[in-house]
């Protein structure tokens, strides 16, 4: 039957006969990888993982999240003006609200004041604005300034100070299509084992800003996929160091996923010194939906040389 698949051809048609059975049998076998379905999972596991990415979608699209980024604007010392006018150092894209709403004044103490311009319907916190020194997200939950239905708040990075403007409306998220996921495997949920620091370190780590920011690494994290060995530094996530934050790249980077990285929580690890990685949890940064995020990047030794074909996936345009 395989002669007679590969031989019988016109003569004119017939390249090689060894040609033409080699591209047949390479057809095949692709065909057969190609449709060979995902490996069953335990579908409890399963569930575990699509509510986790309904969370996740919940969080993404809701009215104050990720998608909802309009702008960024670095505060000058001194006054600040905010409004719908293009000019404003602060602009709140909402023809509603006045073309100067109000001032932001930045001290030479890294104060930030905020003031109404005699304005109605400007609010701090949902109550009414006259003046007021605003909380930065430096110090947990920011201090939230709304005018119309645009929102805003101040952010510090590496010592300087921005807003950061929301608008529900926004068209990255009346636009958003929703986010496609590798099919889940539990092949990719490992478990991994803490190689401890002497003590904690603080590690600089690059971000799209250009400049460095710290994090606190408690160690190295090594594990196995498909028998091969790998490690990632993980971060410690906040002050009560419950999670690890890990930020890493690997192989599918700007090829099917984004290619900036991506984030991934996991436990920190026992008394037995291990945890588990879940990569099918793995998700994109806000930067892959926003040009106005301040993400931190994969640092060199977070660079897998691996294809983690579970998580999120990514096809649009790298801001």
């Amino acid at each position: 039957m395989g002669a007679h698949l590969c031989y019988n051809t016109p003569m004119k048609n017939r390249i090689s006969p060894s040609i033409s059975c080699s591209v047949v049998i390479s057809l095949l076998l692709c065909l057969t990888a190609c449709t060979e379905a995902p490996p069953p999972v335990d579908p409890a596991y399963a569930a575990e993982v699509e509510a986790w990415r309904s969370g996740r979608l919940a969080r993404l699209t809701a009215d104050d999240g990720w998608l909802t980024l309009t702008g960024l604007y670095w505060l000058e010392p001194g006054e600040n003006l905010f409004g719908s006018g293009e000019d404003n150092a602060v602009v709140l894209p909402d023809s509603d609200i006045p073309i100067v709403a109000g001032q932001l004044f930045l001290g030479a103490d890294g104060s930030v004041n905020a003031m109404a311009n005699g304005t109605e319907g400007v609010n701090i916190n949902g109550g009414p604005l006259t003046e007021a020194a605003l909380k930065t997200d430096a110090a947990g939950k920011p201090d939230v300034i709304a005018a119309g239905r645009i929102k805003f708040y101040i952010i510090e990075r590496e010592g300087r100070l921005a807003a950061r403007v929301k608008d529900p409306q926004a068209s990255t998220l009346v636009e958003f299509s929703g986010i496609e996921n590798f099919p889940i495997r539990e092949s990719f949920r490992v478990e991994a084992r803490l190689e401890a620091y002497e003590a904690p370190k603080e590690v600089a780590v690059p971000t799209v800003l250009g400049q460095d920011t710290q994090y606190i690494a408690p160690g190295i994290l090594h594990f196995a996929i498909d028998g091969v060995e790998y490690s990632l530094e993980p971060f410690l996530s906040g002050p009560e160091n419950e999670n690890y934050f890990l930020i890493f790249r690997d192989a599918t980077s700007a090829e099917t996923t984004y290619g900036a990285g991506r984030f991934l929580y996991a436990s920190a690890a026992g008394e037995n010194g291990k945890t588990v990685l879940d990569f099918n949890l793995a998700y994109n940064p806000p930067c892959a939906f926003t040009p106005y995020a301040t993400c931190p990047l994969p640092p060199p030794q977070n660079w897998l040389q691996v294809a983690i074909e579970a998580g999120e996936k990514y096809r649009g345009e790298s801001h």
